[in-house]
C-alpha cells in the first residue's frame, strides 16, 4: 500500500502550512501566490505540492474555487453553505451571495432535460465600488 497519496483527510506537514495559508487570507489566490507565501515563511513545499493540496482541499469543500478570466483556478477558504460569489476584476476583491433565483433556476432547466443530481458554481465578475469611483 503506497503512503504517498494525499487524500483529504491527510493531515501531512505540508497540507497544514498550505490550509494555514488559507486560513490568513482574505481573498482569491493562486497556487502560485500560496506558494510564494509559503516560501517566504521559510516552508519547503513544492509547488506540485501545492497544487495538490489545494484541489484536494478544494475537492472537500473546504476551499472555494474559481477560474479568473485568464482560466487561472483562484482558491479562498469556503464559509458554509452553497454560494456564489461577485467578484472585482481589478483588486479581486470577493462577495459571496446566495441566489435562490439562480438556484430555482438551475433546477427547473435540469428538470426541464431530465437532469437530476445536479451541481453548479456561479461566479459574477465585474468592478466593485471603491474600484469604479
Amino acid at each position: 500500500m503506497s503512503t504517498t497519496s494525499e487524500s483529504p483527510q491527510r493531515n501531512t506537514r505540508q497540507r497544514r502550512a498550505v490550509a494555514a495559508i488559507m486560513a490568513d487570507l482574505e481573498g482569491f489566490a493562486s497556487a502560485q501566490q500560496i506558494h510564494d507565501i509559503l516560501k517566504q515563511r521559510g516552508e519547503s513545499v513544492g509547488l506540485s505540492t501545492v497544487y495538490r493540496n489545494l484541489q484536494a482541499l478544494a475537492d472537500a469543500d473546504l476551499l472555494d474555487a474559481l477560474r479568473n478570466d485568464d482560466g487561472e483556478t483562484l482558491y479562498r477558504r469556503c464559509s458554509s453553505g452553497h454560494h456564489h460569489h461577485l467578484v472585482c476584476r481589478v483588486c479581486g476583491r470577493t462577495v459571496e451571495v446566495e441566489g435562490p433565483t439562480v438556484e430555482r433556476w438551475a433546477d427547473a432547466v435540469a428538470e426541464d432535460h431530465g437532469f437530476r443530481d445536479v451541481e453548479h458554481t456561479l461566479e459574477i465578475f465585474g468592478t466593485c465600488g471603491d474600484c469604479a469611483s
